[in-house]
Formats: structure tokens, sequence, C-alpha cells
């Protein structure tokens, strides 16, 4: 390029290679200015030492041409297609009647129940039955009051009446410790039987914080002439015929 001929030139000879990057960088700031309105940018940013950041890709620029030319590249363009995507599921997530997403469309709907009321119930308290002396074993009076006053574990039955609950629904417990919840002033000597049934109100029970055998142990009959059974010390059955929940409670 010869700007030897040019008004205005007080040298002469063939441009280098800055010079014509500089003329070309100008003349594409000033196209790209008559085409583009960067006052309306929303993630432009001039700081205080003159210079142009975007907000979007945290980049900084020294000048306006600089600054469009980083807005048509790819880092940018991907910003920009990412940031749309972020909006647009998040339109959808707050308004349901745009199903923008895949996974959405597929959400399934969660259950509406309108409260009923508490269920009924009853506790008893259970002892472990005591183990037989073996038949061929002679037992003295004082042993077997020993060995009957020792008993086994003691816990608790749990009756939950159910009449009302919905179809299809089965009703679910958990043990909660005292600092899940905010009802009651938090104390590390108690404990919470939670159990929950739709439509019905959760309900829970206070119980002693003491650690609960949930193991599978051979529990003895105290009836004569009958064998040991296999059974664990803490177990729940739903009997969907009678409507009833009933879960036992084996602390050691």
């Amino acid at each position: 390029m010869d700007y030897q001929n040019r008004a205005g030139n007080k040298g002469a000879g063939v441009a280098g290679a800055s010079e014509a990057n500089v003329d070309r960088r100008e003349r594409l700031r000033k196209l790209a200015l008559e085409t583009i309105d960067i006052n309306k940018d929303p993630y432009i940013l001039r700081n205080h030492l003159g210079g142009i950041e975007c907000r979007l890709c945290l980049t900084l620029h020294t000048n306006e041409g600089s600054y469009l030319s980083h807005t048509q590249g790819k880092k940018h363009q991907t910003n920009l297609a990412r940031r749309a995507a972020k909006e647009a599921k998040d339109q959808a997530r707050y308004n349901p009647n745009l199903l923008l997403t895949a996974p959405l469309a597929n959400e399934k709907p969660k259950k509406q129940f309108v409260k009923i009321g508490r269920p009924g119930y009853k506790v008893t308290k259970v002892r472990e039955p005591v183990p037989m002396a073996p038949p061929n074993v002679a037992e003295s009076e004082s042993e077997r009051k020993t060995r009957e006053s020792m008993g086994g574990r003691i816990g608790l039955l749990f009756q939950v009446q159910l009449p009302e609950i919905k179809g299809g629904v089965r009703p679910m417990h958990r043990f909660m410790s005292s600092f899940e919840q905010h009802i009651e002033m938090q104390n590390r000597a108690w404990q919470y039987l939670v159990v929950a049934a739709e439509p019905y109100e959760t309900i829970a029970f206070k119980l002693q914080a003491r650690e609960v055998d949930q193991s599978e142990t051979l529990v003895l009959s105290a009836m004569p002439n009958t064998r040991p059974r296999e059974e664990p010390g803490t177990w729940s059955h739903w009997d969907p015929d009678t409507k009833a929940y009933t879960i036992q409670v084996m602390f050691k």
C-alpha cells in the first residue's frame, strides 16, 4: 500500500504491516459502528482507565474496535447461546404454560391432596418373650424368678388406622432426630417416629433417644411347647384390607 501521494503525507514509501493492520482495524471499527449501536449492548462496560470490559465473558479490551471484534468471535457467541438457554429454562420453570425443554415437558405433576386431619392410633408397650429353660435342665425356683425378672428387650407397638387413605398410596415412616424438627425445644434425650400417609396429616411419636434394634434376631416364644421363630426386632406392616399400619420398635 503506497501512501506517498496522499494529502497530508510528509514522507514517502510503502506502508509496513503494522500500519496496514492499524488502518484495517480502524476501517472495521467505523464499519461496525455504522451497523451496530454499541451503546445498546448490555454487556459492555467502560472502566475508569478508559478500557472496555465484556461483562459476559469477563474480557478486557483497549478500544471499541477490539470489543466489536470480540463480540463476533466464538467465545462470545457461545456464551450468548448459553445465557439464552438458561433464561429459557428459568422462564419455563416459573411459567408452567411454557414447555420449552424436554425434561420439563416429561416431568410428572405432583399429586395434590386435601388434608383431612390426623389418623387414629394406639400405642402399646411390648416386651420380648422370656426364653424358656431347656426341658432337660433342672431349674430352681430362685433361678426361674431371676430369669423372668430379667426379661427380654422392651419396645413399643404402634397401630395407626387409616380408613380414608387414598388408593395406591402406601404409608411410610422414619426416625427423626430432635434437631431435625422446629416445633419443640431441641433436646438430644428425645427422638421422633414420623408416620405419613396421604391425605392424612403427618404425625410424630416422641420416643426416648435410645438405640433402636433393627437387626435380624432370634425371638423366643413364651408359650410352652412352641418353637422359636426368627423375627426382626423393628418392623412395619401395612394391611390394605383393614387399612391398618403397624410398626414395632424394639430398643437395645
